[in-house]
């Protein structure tokens, strides 16, 4: 008996089910001075426009973190200049206008027993309105349960509109 045989299975990746996600870049660099200035200055000339950016400091290397308008052409810089990379999915929320938006986002996502592992804002404001990238221990469950709260999710799509 043989497992498997004719039996056909269609695999998707999460980008293959348009996953409404915003790709980040990871990209590690000497830490020294420069080093931001010449992977920033790789994007000029481009339409590619960073549109969040975290960096994490350790003693001999950095982490940049970068959400990108044009994330394919964005991917293909960076694999062009030859930098040690790599690319996460974040969710991306914008944050209700009321006095503390960020306690209604870390509620809902407690409720749901969804960890936040980093969040960052974002220097563009899509639809006119502050917001965050999160990355989650589960983007699936984070995304579903701030929809159904009534938060808007943000796509890759939506930072694209907001640049131009």
């Amino acid at each position: 008996m043989s497992f498997g045989e004719g039996a056909s299975t269609e695999y998707q990746t999460m980008r293959g089910r348009n996953f409404p996600t915003i790709r980040q870049f990871t990209v590690f660099l000497e830490n020294r001075v420069g080093q931001l200035l010449e992977v920033v200055r790789r994007f000029e000339g481009s339409k590619v426009r960073i549109v969040a950016l975290s960096i994490n400091d350790a003693t001999e290397c950095a982490f940049v973190r970068f959400l990108l308008s044009h994330p394919e052409q964005g991917r293909e810089i960076l694999e062009r200049a030859g930098l040690p990379m790599l690319e996460s999915d974040l969710v991306g929320v914008e944050l209700p206008e009321t006095a503390q938006p960020l306690l209604q986002v870390c509620t809902a996502l407690l409720q749901a027993e969804v960890n936040i592992v980093q969040a960052y804002p974002l220097i563009v404001r899509p639809h006119g309105k502050a917001a965050v990238a999160l990355m989650v221990d589960n983007p699936e469950m984070a995304m579903e349960t701030l929809n159904t709260k009534g938060f808007t999710i943000l796509t890759e799509g939506d930072l694209l509109d907001a640049e131009e």
